[in-house]
C-alpha cells in the first residue's frame, strides 16, 4: 500500500475537510514520482510530494481549496525552475481534489490489494471551463456527460477491473502506473495507482534485533510477517504493515511462502536457526532471498551442517551471513536494524526492476 495510507491512516480516521494533492505526472527531473500524495487539512498536512517551493506553492493552493468550501477536481502544471526557481528543472503536474472519508477508509481495508483510483480533473477544452495553467477544469462539483448521465468525481477498481465503488470510468492503462489521461468526448482523467507492497518479509525472531527491524521497517513499503512461539515478546503496539504469527511451528510458514519472499532468521536459539536454515534452502526456485544474523564463523558452521543435510552449493552461497551493509560494524539493535533495513531495500528496488515479475500476495 502506497505510503499516504500506511503512514498517516493507520490509526486514525478522516473527519475534517482535506485535500488530497498527488503527483499526477512528471516530465524532467522532479522531486518525487508519479503516485506521491500529501493529504492537506486545516491544522496541517501529512505525507510530501518532495518539499520546496514547489509543496509549498501546493499546500497554499490546497489551503485557498479549504477556504472556499472545497471545488472540483483539478489538475495544476508547474514548470520547476521557470516558475518556482528549483535546480531539479523539470515540470509537475499535481492533482488536487477534496479527500473522501468513504474512499479513504475503503483504500485502507485494501491496504494489501491493488486498487485504481479514476478521478475527473476537467476538461481539456470547455467555454464554461476556468483555466487551470493549460488544464482546464469546471468549477462544479458534479458533471454532467454529453448523453446526460453524471460523472462520478471518483471511482475505484480492483486489480482485475472490477468498480468497487463511483460509477463507470473510462478504459485506463494499468501498466502506466499513475498518469493522467484523455477520453474521446475531452475530458481529463486522473488513473491513480494505490497498489500492495510487493515486498514481503517473513522475520524470524521477536527479539530486540528483531523489534528493532520491524520499527525500522514501519514506514517503508513493505509487508513484514513477524514470526516467533514466544507470543508474550511481540511488541504491544504493531506498525500496521506487519502481521505476528505466534507459532510452534515456524516452517510450516516457510514452505507456504510465496515466491520471492525475503526470510530473515534472528531466532533465540541457533537450533531453530539451522533448522529453518534447512527448510528455507530447500524451497524449489531460486528467488527468494534469504539472511541469517552470526558471524562468520557461525557461517561456515551452517554451511557444514546444511551441506550434510543435502542442501547444495550454489544454494549455500545464496545465504547471506553476516547480514547487513559491509562496513557497518555496530551491535547495537537499532545500528544493525538501519543496515538491515538498507539491505533490504536495495534487493527489494532490484526484485523491482526486473521485468515480468509476479507476485503473489497472502
Amino acid at each position: 500500500m502506497s505510503d499516504w495510507l500506511q503512514d498517516w491512516l493507520s490509526n486514525e480516521e478522516l473527519h475534517a475537510p482535506a485535500v488530497l494533492v498527488t503527483v499526477a505526472r512528471v516530465e524532467g527531473s522532479v522531486p518525487r514520482e508519479p503516485g506521491a500524495r500529501m493529504l492537506v487539512d486545516a491544522q496541517g498536512f501529512r505525507g510530501t510530494i518532495g518539499g520546496g517551493h514547489l509543496e509549498h506553492r501546493a499546500l497554499e493552493m490546497a489551503r485557498a481549496m479549504l477556504e472556499q468550501g472545497g471545488g472540483q477536481a483539478h489538475v495544476e502544471r508547474f514548470p520547476l525552475g521557470p516558475k518556482l526557481g528549483q535546480c531539479c528543472g523539470g515540470i509537475a503536474w499535481l492533482a488536487f481534489e477534496m479527500a473522501d472519508a468513504e474512499q479513504i477508509a475503503l483504500l485502507n481495508r485494501r491496504r494489501n490489494e491493488d486498487t485504481w483510483r479514476v478521478v475527473f480533473v476537467g476538461w481539456t477544452a470547455s467555454p464554461s471551463a476556468r483555466s487551470t495553467n493549460g488544464c482546464v477544469a469546471e468549477t462544479s462539483s458534479q458533471v454532467e456527460r454529453a448523453d446526460g448521465r453524471a460523472v462520478h468525481p471518483t471511482s475505484l477498481f480492483d486489480g482485475s477491473g472490477r468498480l468497487l465503488a463511483g460509477r463507470d470510468a473510462p478504459a485506463f492503462d494499468r501498466a502506466a502506473g499513475t498518469h493522467i489521461f484523455q477520453d474521446a468526448d475531452n475530458r481529463l482523467w486522473l488513473a491513480d495507482a494505490v497498489l500492495a507492497p510487493r515486498a514481503h518479509l517473513m522475520l524470524f525472531g521477536a527479539g530486540h534485533v528483531g523489534a528493532a527491524i520491524v520499527r525500522a521497517l514501519a514506514e517503508l513499503p513493505c509487508r513484514v510477517t513477524w514470526v516467533d512461539e514466544r507470543d508474550e515478546l511481540f511488541s504491544a503496539s504493531i506498525p500496521a504493515n506487519v502481521t505476528v504469527e505466534a507459532t510452534d511451528t515456524p516452517e510450516a510458514l516457510v514452505e507456504k511462502a510465496p515466491h520471492g519472499t525475503t526470510f530473515l532468521v534472528m531466532t533465540h536459539s541457533h537450533a531453530l536457526d539451522l533448522q529453518l536454515s534447512h527448510a528455507i534452502l530447500s524451497r524449489p526456485g531460486a528467488g527468494d532471498w534469504f539472511g541469517l544474523i552470526g558471524s562468520s564463523t557461525k557461517r561456515r558452521q551452517f554451511e557444514h551442517r546444511l551441506r550434510e543435510r543435502g542442501i547444495d552449493a550454489a544454494r549455500l552461497d545464496a545465504m547471506v551471513c553476516p547480514v547487513g551493509l559491509p562496513g557497518i560494524e555496530g551491535k547495537a539493535p537499532a545500528v544493525i536494524a538501519a543496515s538491515v533495513a538498507a539491505q533490504l531495500l536495495l534487493v527489494w528496488e532490484a526484485a523491482a526492476r526486473q521485468p515480468d515479475v509476479s507476485t503473489e500476495f497472502i
